[in-house]
């Protein structure tokens, strides 16, 4: 649903919002609906109910994976559904609450930023399974973590509380439980008024210090720049600084 410039995507697989085919199907079908809303400014993910962000892969699902061509097609799926998630145009916030395990943990890792309740629970627990973990995975982690919290994370497959998230600058921030909607609101209103293409680049700009420096486009960079430089926004912008407004930004 979009509000005010904020398309909330909800997980919604009872009892702990697992991913499975027909999530990551889903995921993606909404994800490209939010993008294409003319209204939307920002993404949330979140999930259902109380007990759960997302925590992991669907067990009921995976007992089919003893067939190699259907955890290919999963793992493909899955891939395919958190690049897509990651290259996005829009800013992406993961509103976490209670268990962010395994696949809930990929999907936060590929958002702009995350946020907790004093509840949530992160974990990686491949090593307890026998999952194989792509090198896109691990990376991601470590961009966020650092290597060595990744590695931490792999071998050991433990859990780690809301407070040590935060200290290892998984997430932006802990709330108390009933305050982690007003918290995530407060940063979702921020962004959503402010200039649609100064965001773009900024996320744009993140993407590509990711990457190797040889692989860099800088030229895609500063093309976003001088549209910024030419837009109506910046124009608006300048006016409404002159005149102590707020500005009303239409993202051109």
């Amino acid at each position: 649903e979009v509000k005010d410039g904020v398309a909330v995507i909800t997980i919604d697989n009872p009892p702990v919002n697992a991913v499975s085919t027909k999530v990551l199907t889903a995921l993606n079908q909404a994800f490209d609906d939010a993008e294409r809303d003319a209204e939307a400014r920002v993404i949330i993910f979140t999930g259902a109910g109380p007990k759960a962000f997302c925590a992991g892969g669907d067990l009921r699902e995976e007992k089919d994976f003893g067939d190699p061509d259907n955890a290919r097609a999963f793992r493909t799926l899955g891939r395919n559904t958190l690049n897509r998630i990651e290259n996005g145009k829009l800013p992406v916030i993961a509103a976490i609450h209670g268990y962010c395990i395994g696949g809930g943990m990929n999907l936060a890792a590929c958002c702009d930023m995350r946020f907790c309740n004093e509840g949530a629970r992160f974990g990686v627990p491949a090593a307890r399974l026998g999952l194989g973990y792509g090198f896109l995975r691990i990376e991601r982690l470590s961009r966020i973590v650092g290597l060595p919290r990744a590695m931490e994370f792999l071998f050991t497959a433990r859990q780690y509380s809301s407070k040590e998230a935060y200290e290892m600058g998984l997430v932006n921030a802990v709330a108390a439980d009933a305050e982690l909607d007003a918290l995530v609101a407060k940063t979702t209103d921020a962004i959503a008024q402010n200039a649609p293409l100064t965001i773009a680049l900024a996320k744009a700009s993140a993407r590509e210090i990711a990457k190797p420096e040889s692989k860099q486009d800088h030229k895609k960079l500063e093309k976003m720049a001088v549209a910024c430089f030419d837009s109506e926004d910046f124009k608006e912008g300048r006016r409404a600084f002159m005149e102590k407004r707020t500005p009303v930004f239409k993202g051109r």
